[in-house]
């Protein structure tokens, strides 16, 4: 009766059953020894109740081999391994009874669970002794034992494979060569299995399918699954796994759809793997089916298909849809939390990655190495050092600064928010360095400039052994392109060649740049030609390259993308049109406007590309283009559109019109940046406009670029053009940082235009004992100086040492420049020896620099050289002709006046009317000789005539030039 209650009734219902009936025996006084102990004991033991089966086990006055069995197999059901081997102990030493091979065989399963294969040993002499060697129960479980104590040569003594041995036997000794790390071994065997005619069962099937797979052997995993009668859903998980893991994901969706279609419920398991296939295909649609079948199951909630279909989601980009399947679960294990932010920090949403992570630590969800892992990755992208900082702190005290993929995130955080010292110390502190490792700091050093050391560290990896990979190899060889180092490209190229990535789309692509940016176009064609896949990124990259030096062959390539299948992108159209120039690049500028009209590329987040495009029109001085194709730009514009309109006036001499367009950006609340306060500050300057660059001071110090060098460097140039050198230098003085040549250039060059040339030296001083080293524009500041205040020896001394001591090659300002010094105090035989001497075809200026010296000092000789050079060089330039007039007319050589002047007329030659201009609250006015388009000229006509006739009055003399053109 107790035998059936516990066969038939569910667990609980039998025991409540076995209480009442054990009771109502003890009350009838019948004896619970023989049979009845035991299935007391019995029941108690499988019921689970493992207090009453002990007492009433212990109660027995004789406990024989079934009452034993029972309790061992309770203690093995439960995972009290140990207690199983105590209990196995105390029954051989009572003597009592007897072991059976049950019981032996529970013994020995408990041995391999523990993998204590020394007591294993012990009770197979226990085996041997009793005679039960050749037990079906006893053979196998040896067998497993010895197989999962990795001791494959006993299990194989045992085994014999003779054909006597049952199938559980044949599944072990498959499944132990298995786990051993011997597959191959395990196939023999099952073949042996089939030969000696035992049919596989579904766990042997399993076993082998398993090994196929993880073989990589999945074609014959698919023929012995067509084998498989019946195949039950670890089976079919073994199939969609396998096929996942190795990259046929479209297998693995076949093989869900038939298991869907068999009728067998998939688990967990299948749909995680399912989802993962999914995931890498970005198949949202197959992804939302599986969600569905995981909500009718009941399984949308489990912790693992949960972290799944958030994976999913993610890959896919909806990360509304991931959050949603993370706000259903109450109880978010860390896994949940790792997928959730991983997901963010997958897509770029690093703020959320933040926010989500305070969320987790809030809810008392203790991080591991995969959360600090997304949370620097976010800190890389913000370039939140400080917070980077405090989780490293975090790390350290959580004893996870030695993981390698934490210490790998916080080199690559600290790396990519500047701090290469940082860096530099946490990956000298990483042991057990891979390939990520070292490709952190690679990057991490060209991204900075300092491609010395990035050199440095590539030679490293390589001596320690570790081949590069794509990522290194880019990196390496764009450092390469940086400093145009081709001897070294061409190293990396032969060592991309030995790890076979020379054709790869990654790689390939950095060679193609590296080759162009070093001048070698048609090396960098040659390996473009070579690679099997030629995606658009190399398409571009040769493109950009043939840009620079040929740019119909650029074009060429475009047209030739069509027929490729492949489809000119942002970048494609950047890189031309960055090169259209003058009226022929005009017209190509606009056929490929066209072009990204025609794919609607300006509807994209690609503002580099509608900054190419106002280039094109700006530089062809196409103004009214320009505005259309702005006003075109959807709303809200960013700064950089605002900048690039605004610089793009001032540099075409619309500096009103920019300083409108200013006011209006700052009306629609777009805040300027650095590029935007220099480009404003510049055409503030050019109009001398006081007033207006004080009022964007003001704005500079609210927005704090006033702390900013290079915005601050426009200011002192803005103050100093507009002649306001006190503020000029007061803005400099204050300056926090004054490491760039530009912010000393900037007072320098001020201070010397507005006569103030002794400052200007001095300032030259205090910048080479600051140890900045000057540049060409310093030393024109400075040349500039010393021609001011007759400074001829010093101007030689600075002049030599720009050549010799800083290798700075003098430009035609420079020689213009020491000619005007030269010349204007008296030295100029050595001024025009000087302009002789240069290697460079003579300027104009430089010429009308010594025409004008000649007429101060009165030299006709050399000044009639000079002006024939210049009217050579210019003949439609009017200074020439004025110049060596007033030179014949200082010395009363009129008939050369006369005969210049009529060379005038006859050469058409008119001379350029003067011009100037004052400010009048918000507005410029503009003032040329002769011109009476000023609505109030006739006003300003009358007012002039009154003071006319005043000066007269005071016997005021005015002096004329001696040249007056009629």
């Amino acid at each position: 009766m107790f035998d059936e209650l516990a066969d038939s009734l569910l667990l609980f219902e039998a025991l409540r059953a076995g209480k009442v009936i054990h009771s109502q025996s003890l009350k009838l006084g019948v004896s619970s020894n023989g049979l009845l102990g035991n299935a007391i004991v019995d029941l108690y033991a499988k019921c689970g109740n493992m207090g009453f089966a002990q007492k009433v086990f212990e109660q027995l006055e004789k406990k024989d081999v079934f009452a034993w069995n029972s309790i061992l197999s309770m203690y093995s059901r439960w995972g009290y391994f140990q207690k199983v081997l105590e209990s196995f102990v105390s029954m051989w030493s009572c003597g009592v009874s007897s072991p059976n091979g049950f019981t032996f065989a529970m013994v020995l399963s408990t041995c391999a669970r523990l993998v204590n294969v020394e007591f294993g040993r012990q009770v197979h002499c226990g085996v041997v002794k009793m005679g039960f060697e050749l037990d079906s129960y006893c053979q196998g479980a040896l067998v497993d034992m010895y197989a999962k104590c990795n001791h494959m040569s006993d299990a194989r003594k045992v085994f014999g494979g003779d054909g006597k041995m049952d199938i559980v036997a044949w599944t072990a000794m498959i499944t132990g060569y298995v786990q051993d790390g011997l597959p191959e071994e395990g196939i023999n065997v099952f073949e042996e299995m089939k030969n000696v005619g035992l049919v596989p069962d579904r766990a042997t099937y399993v076993t082998v399918i398993n090994a196929c797979v993880g073989m990589g052997k999945l074609d014959y995993a698919c023929e012995l699954f067509a084998e498989m009668p019946s195949p039950n859903v670890v089976a079919w998980n073994v199939m969609i796994s396998g096929h996942a893991k190795a990259g046929y994901v479209e297998e693995a969706i076949i093989f869900f759809v038939r298991m869907m279609k068999s009728g067998v419920k998939p688990t967990r398991s299948t749909l995680g793997s399912i989802l993962s296939a999914v995931a890498s295909l970005g198949a949202f649609d197959y992804g939302s089916l599986i969600h569905a079948h995981a909500v009718k199951q009941g399984l949308d909630s489990n912790f693992y298909v949960g972290s799944s279909l958030i994976n999913m989601y993610s890959k896919c980009q909806k990360m509304d849809a991931s959050k949603k399947v993370f706000d259903v679960v109450d109880v978010k294990n860390v896994v949940m939390w790792n997928a959730m932010l991983g997901g963010f920090a997958q897509n770029g949403f690093a703020f959320e990655v933040v926010e989500l992570f305070a969320n987790m630590k809030g809810c008392g969800v203790q991080p591991d190495e995969f959360t600090f892992t997304s949370v620097l990755s976010a800190c890389a992208c913000l370039t939140f050092l400080d917070l980077g900082r405090q989780l490293h702190s975090v790390i350290i005290k959580n004893k996870l600064a030695m993981n390698l993929f934490v210490g790998n995130a916080l080199m690559d955080m600290y790396a990519k928010s500047g701090a290469l010292m940082d860096a530099r110390k946490q990956f000298e502190r990483i042991r057990n360095r891979d390939n990520v490792s070292w490709n952190a700091i690679i990057v991490g050093y060209v991204q900075e400039g300092d491609e010395a050391e990035a050199f440095n560290i590539f030679r490293r990896m390589t001596s320690h052994g570790f081949m590069p990979d794509e990522v290194s190899l880019a990196s390496i060889l764009s450092a390469c392109a940086d400093v145009q180092a081709l001897k070294k490209g061409q190293q990396v190229h032969c060592l991309s060649v030995k790890s076979g990535l020379e054709t790869s789309l990654y790689a390939g692509s950095s060679l193609i740049d590296m080759y162009a940016k070093c001048g070698a176009i048609e090396a960098a064609h040659k390996v473009f030609s070579f690679m099997p896949e030629r995606g658009v990124v190399s398409m571009n990259v040769l493109i950009a390259g043939y840009c620079q030096i040929n740019l119909k062959k650029a074009v060429s390539l475009l047209r030739d993308m069509q027929p490729a299948g492949l489809s000119p992108t942002d970048i494609t159209c950047a890189s031309l049109l960055d090169v259209c120039n003058g009226s022929t690049g005009l017209i190509l500028g606009r056929q490929i406007h066209g072009l990204v009209l025609k794919r609607a590329l300006l509807y994209g987040n690609y503002d580099f590309l509608r900054v190419s495009l106002l280039s094109v029109y700006m530089n062809s001085r196409c103004k009214a283009d320009a505005e259309m194709l702005f006003s075109e730009f959807p709303q809200p514009k960013s700064t950089v559109l605002w900048t690039a309109m605004i610089s793009g006036l001032t540099q075409n001499d619309f500096s009103e019109e920019a300083l409108e367009l200013f006011r209006e950006m700052r009306s629609v609340n777009a805040l300027p940046d650095q590029a935007s306060f220099a480009s404003i500050l510049r055409a503030c300057a050019v109009m001398s406009s006081l007033l207006d660059g004080k009022e964007i001071h003001s704005l500079i110090i609210h927005t704090g670029f006033n702390l900013d060098e290079l915005t601050c460097s426009a200011l002192v140039d803005m103050y100093a053009k507009c002649g306001d050198v006190s503020s000029s230098a007061q803005v400099f003085r204050e300056m926090r940082t004054k490491n760039d040549a530009i912010s000393w250039n900037s007072m320098i060059v001020g201070l010397a235009k507005n006569g103030y040339a002794e400052y200007a030296l001095r300032i030259f001083d205090e910048m080479r004992q600051a140890h900045i080293t000057p540049d060409d524009v310093t030393f024109l500041g400075v040349l500039t100086a010393c021609s001011h205040t007759g400074k001829v020896v010093e101007g030689r001394k600075i002049f030599n040492s720009m050549i010799n001591d800083y290798g700075v090659q003098p430009r035609v300002d420079h020689i213009g420049c020491m000619v005007d010094l030269l010349g204007r105090w008296g030295f100029l035989k050595e001024a025009e020896e000087l302009i002789y001497r240069q290697s460079f075809d003579s300027d104009a200026m430089i010429w009308a620099t010594l025409l004008g010296a000649c007429r101060l000092h009165g030299d006709d000789s050399r000044g009639r050289r000079a002006a024939k050079k210049l009217i050579d060089l210019d003949p439609q330039n009017s200074s020439p002709y004025v110049l060596l007039s007033n030179i014949y007319a200082a010395s009363g050589n009129w008939s050369e006046v006369n005969s210049l002047r009529m060379s005038m007329k006859e050469k058409g030659v008119a001379k350029l009317p003067g011009c100037s201009w004052i400010v009048e609250g918000q507005k410029t006015h503009l003032f040329v000789a002769g011109d009476k388009s000023h609505p109030n000229a006739g006003e300003i006509h009358r007012i002039l005539m009154y003071l006319t006739g005043v000066m007269k009055e005071d016997t005021y003399v005015m002096h004329m030039d001696s040249f007056l053109p009629d």
